[in-house]
């Protein structure tokens, strides 16, 4: 039996389909269409999970909503009541919208799912409601490898959990304990995104990437008065500093008043500020989720830990926890945000609604996290013919070879394969790919490909079975989800002039042999890759190292700054020729961009994608 879930209306929107508690796929509704963290009913992201599982939505067993909207306005109610009379102009901007929709969130959900099934609404299967960190809770532990674990979930909020504690046995889940809010660790991430300049909800990891250029000066003021940090993990906030419970930014004029300034104007220049804040409220995120990882395996007895929620995406915090070994592994959800509640949401509909077995395996059930739309050789033919460009097509053999010798040479190349990643990560299928060992890239990259900040750091793919000779991870890493070090042997010793920079003077400083990947603090976010999941992305890097001597390549993905993930070969080519690229590789088709037809520049798709 099929069960559809379904994540909309807040941000990151997307859809998942299982199969007797198989996953059969999920998409994010931004990848179709462009917009991104789409937060609108997720119609194309449905469309093509039906359409994966050979399905029409009256034949599912049931449709899973990732969230109970009637809790979340109770919520909504009981904060700005309690907060009166501040907060008025957030509760006028807020009511309209829950008056007219999000209350009556059933009937819209049918009549949205009705039309995208092309059916009438008594055709539809029963419509469920998990709760949000329930849904977090399934998409961590249910896809996980163990079969007994402790899940710790912690994202901004959703009906009023902000941080909550779960022990997974078998097919059920059980709630622990929650930290309400206003109380959210990942709100108060997103008070220092906002703060330093950054957008709420897409420029968290920009918050972590800054980090290390950073010192953690402020984290006694953080302490002193934003936090109450208990023993065990648990903490309040002082609300007083914030704006978010009532108004309509996420900082007030006490916070202001306390770190020096109002907030960096967003795109303003980088000051020592910013990354000396960034670094302090990444040491106190870490250590937050430490001890409270350290509760959990007391109070639990579990040997593992999955993890989900947006503060989840902290691969810094995931790699510490991992280093300091309270479980003997850790979980992490790819798609660990909003998009990943979608997937929670079916896996709870069959196991927890339907009390549907569930056996762990030695590996996860996430498929490498290749859950979404693939397009075969007609289909990229003719996306490429009707964009007018100039390819060729060879076999797997030939492709990977050119492929491997241009990357050799510096050459930057977009590379899309089989099916497109689920979650905010691209894991060598929309990716764009490079030397690790050239230490130009980092730069070429972020300025003339991604036309984004020069200190954003980028990732390595490396092959599984040789992850050790360059960081020090002794296990998988196939979602991005943990920061490791660089291994001391391939480090690069800074002088004494190099060591007295500061701030992003330090950015252009080698640190190892493989400087595209290794981050000022010569750590790096890794990915493994692996034959049994992504075999054609396996062999390239196998060549690449046949040829170099080098198993790592660069991955990030396949967009410019502010646009989703590519979706398409027309997605990809167009994006292809709006920046430096020198190759493409769709499929089996080759393009070079020197061969490409000659066009007027048009730099409107600038304003078309909001910058992040």
């Amino acid at each position: 039996m099929k069960i559809l879930g379904i994540s909309a209306y807040y941000h990151d929107s997307a859809a998942a389909i299982v199969e007797d508690g198989e996953i059969i796929a999920a998409a994010q509704e931004e990848r179709f269409t462009r917009k991104k963290h789409d937060a609108g009913f997720p119609r194309n992201a449905v469309a093509y999970c039906l359409a994966a599982a050979g399905c029409r939505l009256g034949e599912l067993e049931a449709v899973v909503f990732y969230d109970k909207p009637w809790i979340k306005f109770e919520r909504m109610l009981e904060t700005y009541l309690g907060f009166a009379p501040k907060g008025l102009s957030s509760f006028l901007t807020s009511m309209p919208l829950w008056l007219k929709e999000k209350l009556n969130l059933k009937s819209l959900l049918r009549k949205e799912l009705a039309a995208a099934g092309g059916c009438k609404p008594g055709e539809l299967p029963p419509l469920l409601f998990t709760e949000h960190h329930q849904a977090h809770a399934a998409s961590a532990f249910f896809p996980s490898p163990f079969e007994r674990a402790a899940v710790l979930c912690l994202d901004g909020v959703g009906e009023w959990a902000t941080t909550s504690l779960w022990l997974g046995e078998g097919n059920r889940l059980t709630a622990r304990w929650q930290i309400d809010f206003p109380h959210s660790l990942g709100l108060l991430y997103s008070a220092f995104t906002y703060y330093t300049g950054f957008k709420v909800n897409s420029g968290e990891y920009k918050l972590m990437g800054l980090a290390p250029y950073g010192a953690p000066r402020y984290v006694n003021q953080i302490l002193d008065h934003l936090l109450d940090l208990k023993p065990d993990g648990t903490f309040r906030l002082n609300i007083n500093y914030f704006n978010y419970a009532t108004g309509l930014t996420m900082t007030g004029p006490k916070f202001h008043d306390l770190f020096g300034g109002p907030p960096r104007r967003p795109e303003a220049a980088l000051t020592q500020r910013e990354m000396d804040l960034a670094a302090s409220i990444q040491q106190v995120t870490e250590e937050v989720v430490s001890r409270l990882a350290r509760t959990a395996r007391r109070e639990l007895e579990a040997e593992y830990i999955c993890l989900a929620g947006g503060v989840a995406l902290n691969c810094v915090a995931n790699g510490k926890l991992l280093r300091e070994k309270i479980f003997r592994d850790i979980w992490v959800q790819p798609a660990a945000g909003d998009a990943g509640g979608a997937l929670g949401a079916a896996l709870a509909g069959w196991h927890i609604y339907r009390d549907r077995p569930r056996v762990a395996s030695e590996s996860d059930r996430m498929r490498g996290g290749f859950l979404g739309p693939q397009f075969d050789d007609a289909e990229t033919r003719a996306a490429l013919d009707a964009a007018g460009a100039v390819y060729e097509r060879l076999d797997e053999e030939t492709l990977l070879d050119r492929i491997a010798e241009a990357m050799s040479r510096g050459a930057v190349v977009g590379w899309v394969q089989g099916r497109m990643e689920f979650g905010p990560r691209a894991l060598g299928n929309r990716s764009i790919i490079g030397d690790a060992r050239d230490r130009r890239m980092q730069s070429v990259m972020n300025l003339k490909i991604k036309y984004r900040e020069s200190f954003r750091p980028f990732a390595p793919s490396v092959l599984g079975e040789r992850v050790g000779e360059y960081f020090e991870l002794d296990r998988p890493s196939p979602y991005m989800a943990m920061v490791a070090p660089v291994r001391e042997e391939l480090r690069i010793p800074m002088t004494a002039e190099q060591q007295a920079l500061f701030g992003i003077d330090k950015l252009n400083v080698p640190r190892s042999t493989i400087p595209a990947v290794t981050h000022v603090d010569y750590s790096a976010r890794i990915q493994t890759v692996h034959r049994e999941t992504n075999p054609r992305y396996h062999e390239l890097i196998r060549r690449f190292a046949a040829r170099t001597g080098c198993a790592t390549i660069v991955n990030t993905s396949f967009n410019v700054r502010g646009e989703p993930i590519v979706c398409t070969p027309a997605d990809a080519y167009r994006c292809f020729m709006r920046t430096e690229m020198d190759y493409l590789a769709v499929g089996n088709f080759l393009l070079a961009k020197t061969a490409q037809p000659e066009r007027p520049r048009d730099d409107s798709w600038r304003q078309q994608f909001e910058l992040d």
